[in-house]
């Protein structure tokens, strides 16, 4: 075996599922740049017509692809399920998405000419994504870059290849050109190394608030290549004047533990109000003793399945045990029920009598609680973070939620809803550590064209009459 050679396991089983060999770079971002201009010069119904085939290939891979989805992360199938529904309800959003947000723009002058707006591609585009959503990340980046006029070389995590390769197939079979779409397998170290060669024109990142920062720094010197990042958050929810105590531990459980917490989304800090605290978190453990967690096809559903591999696992642990030790309060152990297996199940925590809280983004099924004891201290605990992906709250007035809005200091502000599941057709992206003002969604084709400026007349006209003599 070489050390070009990728595997990929089953979390929830340890099996060997995928193994490949990464390719060479250049190679790639040059087949990449010969085919993108014959792309771009496409008309855009060409190119919109092309990207919903892909949706229909999606359609009809669809059991295949879920099944891949949950075996390489460990997702139940429901879970895998809903993120190929999302692949295939991204192609139509991204279509309105480019019309709104693009959308051509002339003003006419008899005298003047006109003053027209029109978006070009960048060229080519690194998309460099996690392991978290990998069919539904990637293509969420991939599709509008497409109906753009780019060509894209995704960078797939290297625990999810087998994914990134049955997503490009589909897109091969849509008739998009495999030079347009093309899949770069590797490690963190091959992400870097396209992301800064000289014939990639943008680097769409989602990951790691630390390895975002990391390519960020390494790609300031370039300010002609864009950069979008969507990095990750340590989210807040605060939970207020409410008598539904029964749906408010609901929307807790399902933000923090969906996907074993292993969503970028997903609430990492629970903010109580102390007279609801006791109430509430004896609901909330009540739940969360209930989850049924096991491998994807599991009778009955399991709710979460395990972390993507044991090393992440161990680091959660250990950030659990962390936390205890420097005057966290356990509301509920996370164990390791499976042995060596990456199963974790939910640990909730009081972190209320710390005197410093790490603000770092764990990622995974770990809930850290503080109570507090009026509306100000909620928000000024919500806003302890550097991140500033999402924040959530349950319960309260309108009048508590217009304030709450008003000065939370996060990309997708929700009331009574949890945060996990953000609409398509909104724009997706934080501030702080969260990422960089370039959000995906429904913005992405913001990142995606760039635009131009023209001033025009059919015939040349023009005249002085300062600064020179008469003839």
């Amino acid at each position: 075996m070489s050390d070009n050679t990728i595997i990929s396991h089953e979390p929830a089983t340890g099996k060997k599922m995928w193994q490949g060999e990464s390719r060479n770079i250049d190679e790639t971002v040059d087949r990449a740049r010969q085919a993108w201009p014959a792309w771009a010069a496409q008309p855009l119904a060409s190119r919109i017509e092309l990207v919903r085939r892909f949706a229909n290939e999606v359609r009809k891979d669809y059991d295949a692809l879920a099944d891949l989805v949950a075996r390489e992360t460990g997702k139940p199938m429901w879970d895998a399920h809903n993120e190929i529904e999302n692949v295939i309800s991204q192609v139509e959003v991204s279509v309105r998405a480019y019309a709104e947000r693009t959308a051509r723009r002339k003003l006419d002058s008899a005298l003047q000419g006109t003053a027209a707006l029109r978006h070009k591609p960048h060229g080519v585009l690194a998309v460099i994504t996690s392991y978290c959503a990998p069919a539904e990340i990637p293509s969420g980046h991939i599709v509008p870059a497409l109906i753009a006029g780019n060509a894209v070389i995704l960078k797939p995590s290297e625990h999810t290849p087998a994914t990134a390769e049955r997503l490009l197939q589909c897109f091969d079979k849509a008739g998009i050109p495999s030079a347009l779409v093309q899949c770069l397998q590797g490690g963190p170290s091959d992400g870097r190394a396209l992301a800064l060669h000289p014939g990639v024109d943008g680097v769409l990142f989602t990951g790691s608030a630390q390895n975002g920062i990391g390519l960020n720094r390494k790609l300031a010197a370039n300010p002609g290549k864009i950069v979008s990042l969507q990095l990750g958050g340590n989210n807040p929810m605060i939970v207020w004047d409410t008598p539904k105590i029964s749906d408010a531990a609901v929307l807790v459980v399902q933000s923090a533990f969906t996907s074993a917490g292993q969503r970028c989304t997903a609430v990492r800090r629970l903010i109580v109000k102390s007279s609801l605290y006791t109430p509430l978190m004896e609901e909330v453990k009540r739940l969360a003793d209930r989850i049924i967690f096991g491998e994807p096809r599991d009778e009955p559903a399991p709710f979460m399945g395990p972390m993507i591999t044991a090393e992440h696992a161990d680091q959660l642990t250990e950030s659990f045990l962390y936390l205890l030790s420097h005057g966290g309060k356990a509301i509920k152990h996370m164990a390791r029920p499976r042995g060596e297996l990456p199963f974790v199940s939910p640990g909730i925590i009081d972190v209320t009598a710390m005197k410093e809280r790490p603000d770092v983004e764990l990622f995974g099924p770990l809930l850290q609680v503080v109570q507090v004891d009026d509306f100000d201290q909620a928000i000024a605990e919500a806003n302890a973070t550097r991140f500033g992906l999402c924040a959530a709250l349950v319960g309260g007035s309108p009048q508590d939620y217009n304030r709450f809005w008003a000065n939370s200091r996060a990309g997708m502000i929700n009331w009574n809803r949890p945060t996990i599941n953000p609409a398509q057709a909104a724009p997706l992206g934080g501030t702080g550590l969260s990422g960089n003002h370039r959000p995906t969604g429904y913005y992405a084709a913001d990142y995606c064209a760039y635009p131009v400026s023209s001033a025009e007349l059919e015939q040349p006209r023009a005249s002085v009459g300062v600064g020179f003599r008469v003839s």
